[in-house]
């Protein structure tokens, strides 16, 4: 049955189609904003693998280019590998339904959303969210949903719904979020240094579209929504419970209750979880996982009811405590800046590297094809949390992550025209237990200002967590990499002294209130200032000058109808000029010219060459030129790179000239003095700078 819905958001339809593609799947939503398409599908397998005690889920958004009427990059003019877009869009999507399904479902389930059509303007990562919740809630899949998902933009303090790309490029806030209709879920985004309160407002505002968009959903699954499919009842004997917490709890409350060291905490949880199963191994043989999902459960329960209770954590702080930091600067010796930030058993390595125009990231997607000058890239090799683990390559967290500190650096980084370097930035996570991302925003920071990238301000990041149970809550400054588990929230927030420049949350509950968000925002701006202590302690300006291993980088601005002279035929002329002088040129549309170079005298002296080059022969000038070519009548001189005149026979001397080669030969510098232009021709003298010769004896006597 083909059914379509449709509501005005954001000032343009937003419409949703069902029964008429992919008939197949158990779900299928074909979702409309403006002229950008997006086909969702949802699917599952028919019962759970034996055995399984994990969720799979698998969330995939590919963009085809003939949805822009383009060809795709590559020799084989095919997509291939999903691009960062793709894997960022598909976590937008994954991160805000994945707690919506029952916690007893653990069927293989795969929402793909591919895009068929995009008109420029509208963006399709959100309308992919929007699909992949009406998918799931027309299907027979058990989904505790729907949800929303928009993307806020805010220009001259009004705020914008679904902003274009050309109105995000112009907002100081960018935000995607996702809800229910009574709540938010997830948020993604940066902001160019705005308050706590602006912040939370934008928020308001898109919670209040969210719900137009969740009532066209129910709309939707009203007419054609299928009977949804009944999730196992998950039940434990009440009898093993009992003796497993017997036998565990009290040893649990200790373990809970002392400050260990993540190691040590690991090696006594599998010390009582050994223990445990070994003597129940008899009474109740195969049920090694149940004992270790209750087992799991107590440690959840006795860890949040400490939070609760006493407001003390796993190691010991209170709940608005910052772990010890420690920064070192220059750590590396040839990098061109690095940083080492720790914070408790988090740590940052972030490495610097300057480079020229030729460096820029070229984005080829369904948008025009642009550059990238700030690259902040993310690795978690498996050491970091004492694991062996192949590295065949990013996945999509270290995507997420590198993506969320690169957000939360790229509005400090200075404009092309004031430092006109490419810049990367490599986070390498040597430990882990906690906020890794806010980590690499911290040291990348620091290795900015430590390689003299003059950043308009530092940048510090942390960490919130919330336990919530009822109406009791409590939130969690600088999470451990437990609390992030065993709790209800990870809410991430960078920023300088002046306002928020990113921000992340995702949930594991069924969403949370304004007022939780309110106070998370304000204790995470107090453990923000507190972290941009100590880093201003260790360096509060960037410094003077970049690292001598770094390129020299010299800018000039010739103009527009001057860049052909600059090239030169066939490129002859550049290519000259890289050759003599060992440097990187690049010429930009507007005429600026960048000069890269190992050594600071090569890029200068090219500079000057080509500023001699562009110059405009002066009538009266003096110039240093060089002898190009000797002729019987006189000599040509390079006067400027590429400007040759005419040096007379009649102006080498003030006495009789019979021979040029007398005085001049080819190669010889000599000064000249410009006499004139006419049509274009330069005529030169040298006897115009030579003393008037010494009289003769007859002048004398006369």
């Amino acid at each position: 049955m083909l059914v379509s819905k449709e509501v005005v958001i954001g000032g343009k339809t937003l419409s949703i189609e069902t029964g008429r593609f992919a008939k197949q799947a158990n779900g299928s939503v074909m979702v409309r904003y403006g002229d950008t398409m997006v086909l969702v599908t949802a699917c599952a397998a028919e019962e759970a693998k034996e055995d399984q005690d994990f969720f799979p889920l698998q969330v995939e958004y590919r963009e085809k280019s003939s949805a822009a009427g383009k060809f795709p990059g590559g020799f084989f003019k095919r997509e291939g590998k999903p691009t960062e877009k793709e894997i960022l869009s598909a976590r937008l999507i994954d991160r805000p339904i994945r707690p919506l399904f029952p916690e007893s479902y653990k069927n293989e389930t795969q929402v793909i959303a591919l895009v068929f059509s995009y008109d420029g303007e509208n963006d399709a990562d959100v309308l992919g969210a929007v699909g992949a919740s009406a998918a799931l809630a027309v299907s027979d899949i058990p989904f505790d949903g729907p949800i929303g998902e928009v993307r806020v933009g805010r220009i001259n303090g009004e705020f914008i719904l679904n902003p274009t790309h050309a109105q995000v490029a112009e907002s100081d806030v960018e935000l995607v979020v996702t809800g229910t209709a009574d709540s938010i879920m997830m948020v993604e985004g940066e902001s160019k240094e705005v308050s706590e309160e602006v912040m939370l407002n934008a928020l308001k505002f898109a919670h209040e579209e969210i719900k137009k968009i969740v009532q066209l959903q129910l709309d939707l699954v009203a007419v054609c929504g299928k009977p949804k499919k009944i999730a196992p009842t998950v039940g434990i004997d009440q009898e093993l419970f009992n003796d497993v917490k017997a036998l565990a709890y009290d040893k649990f409350k200790s373990i809970v209750a002392s400050i260990l060291a993540k190691e040590e905490r690991s090696k006594a949880n599998k010390e009582l979880t050994s223990e445990v199963k070994a003597a129940l191994a008899e009474k109740y043989p195969e049920k090694e996982k149940t004992i270790g999902t209750i087992l799991h459960d107590l440690e959840k329960e006795l860890m949040r009811e400490r939070i609760l209770t006493e407001g003390l954590r796993l190691d010991g702080r209170n709940t608005t405590q910052i772990r010890p930091i420690t920064v070192e600067l220059g750590v590396l010796a040839r990098t061109h800046g690095s940083s080492l930030f720790t914070r408790g058993e988090t740590q940052s390595l972030a490495t610097l590297t300057l480079g020229t125009k030729n460096d820029e990231q070229i984005i080829d997607g369904l948008l025009m094809e642009y550059t990238k000058r700030f690259l902040l890239h993310y690795n978690f090799p498996p050491f970091s949390v004492g694991e062996v683990g192949r590295m065949s390559g990013v996945g999509r967290r270290e995507v997420g992550h590198g993506n969320l500190a690169e957000r939360a650096l790229k509005n400090m980084i200075p404009s092309d025209d004031k430092f006109p370097y490419t810049i990367r930035l490599i986070s390498d996570i040597l430990e882990s237990n906690g906020s890794s991302s806010m980590a690499s925003v911290c040291s990348g920071s620091l290795a900015l200002m430590d390689g003299g990238v003059p950043i308009k301000s530092a940048v510090a990041g942390i960490a919130m967590g919330l336990i919530k149970e009822g109406s009791e809550f409590a939130i969690l400054s600088d999470i451990l990499g437990n609390e992030d588990h065993l709790g209800d929230m990870d809410f991430k927030v960078a920023g300088t002294s002046e306002g928020i420049t990113a921000l992340q949350m995702d949930i594991k509950i069924q969403g949370i209130s304004f007022e939780i968000m309110e106070k998370a925002l304000a204790q995470a701006k107090d453990g923000r200032m507190h972290i941009l202590g100590i880093m201003n302690e260790a360096i509060s300006q960037p410094r003077e000058s970049i690292s001598h291993y770094a390129p020299s980088l010299i800018q000039i601005k010739v103009e527009t109808d001057q860049i052909g002279l600059i090239i030169g035929s066939g490129g002859k002329t550049v290519q000259g000029m890289q050759r003599l002088f060992g440097v990187e040129i690049n010429i930009a549309e507007d005429g600026t010219v960048n000069i890269a170079s190992p050594n600071k005298e090569s890029a200068a002296k090219c500079k000057e060459y080509i500023k001699g080059l562009t110059a405009t022969p002066e009538v009266g000038e003096i110039y240093d030129g060089v002898v190009t070519k000797i002729m019987e009548f006189g000599a040509f001189v390079e006067i400027l790179p590429g400007k040759e005149g005419l040096l007379h026979i009649s102006q080498i001397d003030t006495k009789r000239v019979n021979k040029v080669t007398d005085y001049l030969k080819e190669g010889d510098n000599v000064k000249v003095k410009l006499l004139k232009v006419e049509n274009g021709k330069y005529s030169l003298s040298r006897k115009e700078l030579l003393p008037p010769p010494s009289p003769t004896t007859e002048e004398v006597k006369s």
